[in-house]
């Protein structure tokens, strides 16, 4: 797509919100339509698609910086950076086809964030359409720029309902000379430990994920706790990590495969849940995740947070009856089983979104906002 037919195709969606808008339509928005039973069900009667929006349409490598239309697809920008042995360091779970404005907007990160960060680290400016209609910058394409960053971070993980990201500008890093990664098995409650561990070392590993029992099994044959640890750097750094690493058990070098198949792990029509608290306190949100029955659970120790798959959405009851110091996130849910989680931590101020969004036809319903 040129850059004038991607132009004129935003053009063409600001004119369709602001139709909906005088009509008083509500719109479902979405991108490859990869995570629709994503959010609360939304009070929706026709849908905005930003699929066409593709392409990428600024890389400067020297700059680490990269532009791309929201239905770009995370594989396309792997494709594009590898050329330049550079990367985005952003692995939502999910997919390769899943886009970049999904992603962004729905602030979805996965395993290496434990080092890179989320989207609100790696994005430097977007570009969106409100529903007032308007079309809208904040943030930049340099990695210094600071002007409108505040306006960047709203709208990363505001679900759509403040406007439909059209663009988005990331901040790229450099591949390594060289990756790892490792297993090593753990005892059942020693996740604390690994923690610790991590507090301690000289380096941040690119991504550790703990997963319990039923997980390892399923992902490597093995029924027991097992910390995953993706380094990254030359041979000497990653045999200097391996070895501090080694504090915690036996250290097994595995196929790095394995990340892919924790992120897709999840089967269609599961309940996810994400359960956090501060880092220090993993040990007890990871006990916690550990009430649903036959679940799947994975914990991001340095960021103190655990996820939750379950095929039966009932199973995931005993969360609700969390501590108040816990925060509990509904990814995935069937449509029946929203009623019972509480929007508290989702909920999007009114004020905020009458400045961005007036006639409320944006998303609605989706952070838990009443219709």
């Amino acid at each position: 797509m040129t850059a004038t037919a991607t132009d004129n195709a935003v053009a063409e969606l600001r004119d369709r919100i602001r139709d909906a808008a005088m009509a008083r339509t509500p719109l479902r928005l979405t991108g490859r339509e990869h995570w629709l039973d994503a959010g609360r069900p939304t009070h929706a009667t026709a849908t905005l698609s930003t699929r066409e929006l593709r392409g990428i349409t600024s890389y400067i490598p020297g700059d680490l910086t990269l532009t791309a239309r929201a239905g770009t697809t995370l594989a396309e920008v792997r494709e594009a950076t590898a050329a330049h042995n550079q990367w985005l360091a952003l692995d939502p779970f999910g997919d390769e086809n899943g886009t970049i404005g999904a992603t962004v907007a729905t602030a979805s990160y996965g395993p290496l964030a434990t080092h890179f960060g989320t989207p609100r680290d790696l994005v430097l400016g977007l570009e969106f359409v409100s529903g007032v209609p308007a079309i809208v910058r904040g943030g930049g394409r340099v990695v210094k720029n600071v002007a409108g960053f505040d306006l960047t971070r709203l709208m990363i993980g505001s679900w759509g309902t403040l406007g439909v990201i059209t663009e988005i500008t990331v901040r790229l890093h450099a591949k390594p000379e060289c990756e790892q990664t490792i297993a090593i098995e753990i005892g059942t409650n020693d996740i604390g430990r690994v923690r610790a561990l991590l507090r301690r070392l000289a380096f941040t590993p690119y991504a550790c994920e703990v997963m319990n029992g039923a997980l390892s099994a399923l992902l490597l044959g093995r029924n027991s706790t097992t910390a995953l640890f993706r380094l990254g750097g030359n041979v000497d750094a990653i045999e200097a990590q391996r070895k501090a690493l080694a504090e915690l058990g036996v250290v097994t070098p595995i196929d790095p495969g394995v990340w892919t198949k924790l992120r897709t792990v999840e089967p269609n029509g599961s309940a996810v849940v994400r359960v956090s608290d501060l880092p220090s306190n993993v040990d007890t949100t990871w006990a916690l995740a550990g009430a649903a029955r036959g679940a799947l659970v994975h914990a991001s120790p340095a960021r103190g947070v655990v996820r939750v798959i379950c095929a039966d959405a009932p199973n995931i009851a005993p969360l609700f009856n969390r501590p108040a110091t816990v925060t509990m996130i509904a990814e995935r849910l069937r449509g029946d089983s929203w009623a019972s989680v509480p929007s508290s931590s989702e909920y999007l101020p009114p004020r905020v979104k009458a400045a961005f969004d007036p006639r409320d036809i944006l998303n609605r319903g989706i952070l838990g906002v009443a219709p």
